[in-house]
């Protein structure tokens, strides 16, 4: 794995050891940014299932000012750490151990929205709908802001969540990924 453009480009990241995180491949990574970006001048974006943070830390390389990632997992959280350390990307970061839904009702609290979402969930574990009408619900998403979820290709997602649609959907292999933004932009 590493950091496909922007500022930290070509940098090697850290996976979680063992077999219970899915990294995204650097070629879902490099399209989901096509997609969505790929370059962005500033925001926050969150990384709700983070892994190793990967998708975080792309988003920090190629533009975005500020990342909160939450993992469950420890061994995510530790993994999480030492990448933004290598990384130098701390300064821009906030990592907690929490699950998704916990980490939406703090996020909720603190009253941000944020211009990219990445939801990454185990896939034998998807509840995606419900996070997206948390994530509509609370205004979480800025008007400009794009939700990105990483799914089995199996799995089908709702058109509409509250003011949410599906801009554009893909797959690659095995993996789907659906593209959320506001409903008129």
């Amino acid at each position: 794995m590493r950091v496909i453009s922007g500022t930290k480009k070509g940098r090697t990241l850290k996976a979680v050891p063992g077999q219970s995180t899915r990294p995204t491949t650097d070629k879902v990574k490099e399209s989901i940014f096509n997609m969505i970006g790929p370059y962005f001048d500033g925001g926050w974006a969150l990384d709700l299932f983070a892994g190793s943070g990967g998708l975080g830390i792309e988003a920090l390389s190629r533009g975005f000012d500020h990342c909160i990632f939450v993992d469950r997992d420890m061994k995510a959280i530790q993994t999480i750490k030492g990448n933004l350390n290598q990384l130098s990307l701390m300064d821009q970061s906030e990592v907690f151990r929490n699950d998704a839904n916990r980490a939406l009702a703090a996020v909720v609290k603190r009253e941000e929205s944020f211009q990219a979402i990445f939801l990454d969930p185990p896939y034998k574990d998807q509840k995606l709908k419900a996070l997206l009408d948390t994530i509509d619900e609370h205004s979480l998403l800025a008007d400009d802001g794009v939700i990105v979820c990483e799914h089995d290709k199996d799995v089908t997602l709702p058109e509409e969540a509250g003011q949410l649609h599906i801009s554009r959907q893909e797959m690659y292999g095995m993996t789907g990924i659906t593209i959320y933004r506001k409903r008129g932009n």
